[in-house]
C-alpha cells in the first residue's frame, strides 16, 4: 500500500515523520483511504484515524497508556491461532525496525465478530536512525477472500463435474492428442490415465474412417450429437458409444475439443439380442410341437400354428375362420372368456387355464392355455398370444395318481400316529390330524424337515430341525431308528416321542421324499421320571431325616439333666418333627401352608390353652426344608412358652403372627411375630440353652434367615425372618 511511503513533509519542516504523524490534525488522517494508527517506540498506540476505530468496533483512549502494538480486541493468525499482541507485526516494526508487506490477520472486535485484514507496517525513524514508532494502514479483505472462496469453490465444482461425471469425458487437443480423461472414461474402457492420456485419439477407434471424420467435423467448428462409433477397450472388446462434442476455436484455429462419451453397448447389444430373437421365434412358432395362436381383442384367430391344426384337428383355414371360444367347451367357455376379457383390458398380464375343447369328431381333449398379451408403445392391446399343449394323457394320468394319493391319504388320517411326509429336500408335503394334534400347531407352507414347532434333544439342548431325524435320513439316504427327541409346542408344553423317518424311492431308485412316524413316549417318560424321582426323593428325605434327629440327639444329649430328662425333650422334639413330616406327607412333599403347619405344631402342645393362642396371616407356602426347620423352632418355643411362659399361667396369652415382604434380590421374605403376653413376669436366662442354639442353627444357617429372640418383662418375643423359596400369595 502507497500510503506507508516516506512523508514529504518531514524534510520540509526538519521533523521526523513520526513527529509529522503527530503534529497532523486527526482530520488529516481521517481524509486517508484506509485505516491508519501509528505507536511510538514502545508500541503505545498514539494516533489512529476514523475508519481504523470503524474497523476495530472500538476507539482507544489516547490519553494514557492503555493499548500497545495494535487497537484491535484481539488478533489471530490466518489459520485461526490466537496472535498476542506482543507477537504482532507491529511489535516487530517498533522493536526491531522490521517492514511488513501485505501481511494477512484475523482481527476480532469486542462483539466477537472477526474479519481477514491486509496489513502494511512500516517503522519510523528520526534523522539518526533511531525507531520512534511505526505506522500501520490495513484494509478489511473479507470481500476479497469471499471472492476468492468463491473462484475456489467453483474450481472445486468444475473439477468435480469433470471427474466424477456419471458419462465419460475426455479433451482432445487440436492435433488429436488426448489431453485428460475423467475417472468414468477410463473405467469405460479399462485403461489407467498413464496408459490413456497422451496418445492419439485414433489408436483407441475401432474404425479410422469414423475418428477421421469426427476430427474433421470438430476442426470445421461443426457440434457433434450423439456420434456414434466404436471403442477399443483393453481387454480387447469394442464398446459402442455415442460421441457428444464441441470445439474450442481460438483466432479461427481449431485448439481442442471436449468429447462426451456414452456407452451403448449394452442396448447395441441387446436390440441385436432382439432382433436373433425375433427371427429364432419366427422359426420357432412354425416349427414348435405346440399349439400357438394369435387372436385379436374379441378372440377372433390371426394366426396359428401346424401343431394347433394337427392338435385341434381342424384345417388352418377353418381355425382362421373361428374363434377360440368356438372349439372350447361350454363348460369352460365363460371362464376363459372373462380371464381373457381381463387380460385385454390389462387388468392382467397373462393367465394360465386348463379348459376342455371338443375336436369335430366328438372327442373331448385336455388343453393347458398359457395367453399373453402384445401391447403397443402406449400400452394398447395389439393381439394375444395363446401357447396351447394336449395334456389329455397326463390328465388321465394325473386322476389316476390323485385317486392313489386320496386312497393313501385317508389311511394315513386313519393313523393314531402322528405322520407327515416330505419331498427331496426336506419341505413337508403331508402331514395328518395326529401330526397336528402332537405339534400343537398348523405347519406352514414352507416349513423344513419336521412339523413340530421347536426341538429339544433329550439332555434339553435346542436341536436345529436341520439336523433332526427326518433331516439325517434324507441327508443320508437311510432311515434312522432308536433316536428320541423332545418336541415344544406353541403354548410350551414339550412332548417327547421317538420317530421313525424312512427315505423314499421312485421306480429308478432315485430319492423323492420321506416318511416319518413320531410316537409319543410321554407316558413312558413320565413313568420313568416318577420312578426315578421317588428314589431320589426317598433317598434324600431319609438322609435329611436322619440327619436332623441326629443333631436334635446331640443338642438335647449335651444339655440334658440326666437321662429320663433328656428322653422328654428328645421325644417332644422328635414328635414335633413327625408331626411336621406327617404334613408334608399328606402334601406329598410339595410346597407346605404355613398356618396349617402352625396349627399343627401348636395346637397338640397346648391343648387347653387353645383359646389363648392365635395363629394369624397371610397365606404362605413352605417348601419342605423350611417346613421341617421352622417346625423345629416353633416346637421350642412353644415348650418354653407351657414351662415357663405365658401359657404356664390360666391368663397369659400366645400370638403368632406373619406378613410377606419384598426384598431387593433374593425374592420374597417371610416375617414371623412371636409374642407372649399375660404370664409370670420374664427373667432373662444368665446362659443360653440348648433351645436357643437350636433354633439360631435352624432358622441362620439352615435357612439362610434371621432370628431376635428378646426376654421382655411382659412377655417373651421372638421376631424371625426367612427367605421364600416356595410360592406365596399374599
Amino acid at each position: 500500500m502507497s500510503n506507508v511511503e516516506e512523508f514529504p513533509a518531514a524534510a520540509s519542516r526538519k521533523l521526523s515523520e513520526f513527529e509529522v504523524l503527530l503534529s497532523l490534525a486527526p482530520s488529516v488522517l481521517d481524509a486517508m483511504p484506509g485505516a491508519v494508527y501509528v505507536c511510538d517506540h514502545e508500541g503505545w498506540l498514539v494516533r489512529y484515524n476514523s475508519e481504523a476505530a470503524e474497523l476495530w468496533g472500538r476507539a482507544p483512549a489516547l490519553d494514557g497508556k492503555h493499548d500497545r502494538f495494535c487497537g484491535s480486541y484481539r488478533l489471530f493468525l490466518p489459520d485461526g491461532a490466537p496472535l498476542p499482541h506482543g507477537d504482532c507485526p507491529m511489535a516487530a516494526a517498533v522493536s526491531l525496525g522490521t517492514s511488513a508487506h501485505n501481511a494477512e490477520v484475523i482481527i476480532e472486535r469486542p462483539d466477537g465478530f472477526r474479519f481477514p485484514a491486509l496489513v502494511n507496517i512500516r517503522a519510523l525513524r528520526d534523522h539518526q536512525g533511531n525507531i520512534q514508532g511505526a505506522i500501520n494502514c490495513f484494509q478489511d479483505i473479507s470481500a476479497h477472500k469471499a471472492a476468492e472462496e468463491e473462484v475456489r469453490r467453483k474450481i472445486v465444482e468444475l473439477e468435480d463435474f469433470f471427474e466424477n461425471s456419471a458419462v465419460g469425458l475426455h479433451i482432445v487437443s487440436g492435433d488429436g492428442i488426448i489431453r485428460r480423461a475423467n475417472k468414468a472414461e477410463l473405467a469405460l474402457l479399462g485403461y489407467s490415465a498413464d496408459e490413456y492420456v497422451g496418445r492419439h485419439i485414433a489408436e483407441f477407434h475401432a474404425d479410422a474412417p469414423v475418428i477421421g471424420d469426427i476430427l474433421q467435423r470438430l476442426s470445421c467448428g461443426e457440434k457433434l450429437d450423439r456420434y456414434p462409433a466404436r471403442l477399443r477397450a483393453k481387454d480387447g472388446s469394442v464398446k459402442h458409444v455415442l460421441i457428444t462434442s464441441n470445439s474450442r476455436l481460438q483466432d479461427g484455429k481449431f485448439v481442442s475439443t471436449r468429447c462426451f462419451t456414452t456407452d451403448v453397448t449394452d442396448l447395441y447389444e441387446a436390440e441385436s439380442a432382439r432382433r436373433e430373437s425375433e427371427e429364432r421365434l419366427a422359426a420357432t412358432y412354425n416349427a414348435a410341437t405346440i399349439g400357438i395362436a394369435e387372436a385379436d381383442a374379441a378372440g377372433r384367430l390371426l394366426r396359428v400354428n401346424d401343431a394347433l391344426c394337427k392338435m385341434l384337428k381342424r384345417s388352418r383355414e377353418e381355425l382362421l375362420s373361428m374363434s377360440f371360444f368356438d372349439y372350447t367347451h361350454e363348460s369352460d367357455r365363460d371362464e376363459d372368456g372373462a380371464l381373457y376379457e381381463r387380460q385385454v383390458r390389462g387388468d392382467l398380464d397373462s393367465y394360465s387355464f386348463r379348459k376342455r375343447s371338443t375336436t369335430p369328431d366328438g372327442q373331448t381333449i385336455y388343453l393347458d392355455v398359457h395367453s399373453s398379451s402384445v401391447r403397443d408403445q402406449t400400452g394398447h392391446f395389439r393381439y394375444g398370444v395363446r401357447v396351447i399343449q394336449d395334456v389329455t394323457a397326463a390328465k388321465q394320468m394325473e386322476d389316476q395318481i390323485r385317486a392313489s394319493e386320496q386312497r393313501m391319504r385317508d389311511l394315513l388320517e386313519a393313523l393314531p400316529a402322528a405322520v407327515y411326509t416330505t419331498d427331496a429336500e426336506g419341505r413337508i408335503t403331508f402331514y395328518n390330524k395326529a401330526a397336528v394334534e402332537m405339534s400343537g400347531r398348523l405347519p406352514q407352507p414352507g416349513d423344513m424337515w419336521c412339523v413340530t414347532w421347536r426341538l429339544y434333544n433329550t439332555d434339553g439342548t435346542p436341536l436345529p430341525h436341520d439336523q433332526c431325524p427326518m433331516a439325517i435320513a434324507l441327508k443320508e439316504d437311510r432311515p434312522v431308528r432308536g433316536a428320541e427327541a423332545i418336541a415344544e409346542r406353541p403354548d410350551g408344553s414339550r412332548v417327547p416321542f421317538t420317530p421313525y423317518p424312512t427315505p423314499l424311492h421312485d421306480a429308478d431308485g432315485k430319492l423323492v421324499g420321506a416318511i416319518n412316524m413320531l410316537v409319543d413316549i410321554s407316558e413312558r417318560k413320565q413313568a420313568e421320571s416318577r420312578q426315578k424321582l421317588l428314589i431320589d426323593e426317598l433317598n434324600h428325605r431319609v438322609k435329611n431325616t436322619l440327619v436332623t434327629v441326629q443333631s436334635l440327639a446331640g443338642q438335647t444329649a449335651r444339655h440334658a439333666d440326666n437321662l429320663e430328662d433328656f428322653l422328654h425333650r428328645f421325644e417332644t422334639r422328635v414328635l414335633a418333627l413327625s408331626r411336621a413330616h406327617d404334613l408334608l406327607t399328606k402334601r406329598h412333599w410339595k410346597d407346605t401352608p404355613l398356618d396349617g403347619l402352625a396349627g399343627e405344631v401348636l395346637m397338640p402342645l397346648v391343648e387347653g390353652a387353645a383359646s389363648r393362642v392365635t395363629i394369624a396371616g397371610p397365606s404362605a407356602d413352605l417348601d419342605p426344608r423350611t417346613a421341617l426347620s421352622l417346625t423345629v423352632v416353633l416346637n421350642e418355643l412353644a415348650t418354653n412358652a407351657i414351662k415357663h411362659g405365658a401359657l404356664s399361667s390360666n391368663t397369659g396369652t400366645l400370638s403368632l403372627n406373619w406378613h410377606l415382604a419384598d426384598e431387593t434380590r433374593s425374592g420374597r421374605e417371610l416375617l414371623l411375630d412371636w409374642q407372649e403376653q399375660g404370664g409370670p413376669r420374664v427373667e432373662a436366662p444368665t446362659r443360653r440353652g440348648v433351645g436357643s442354639r437350636l433354633m439360631e442353627r435352624c432358622i441362620e444357617r439352615d435357612l439362610g434367615g434371621a432370628i431376635d429372640l428378646a426376654y421382655e418383662p411382659a412377655g417373651v418375643s421372638c421376631r424371625i425372618s426367612i427367605p421364600l423359596r416356595g410360592s406365596t400369595d399374599g
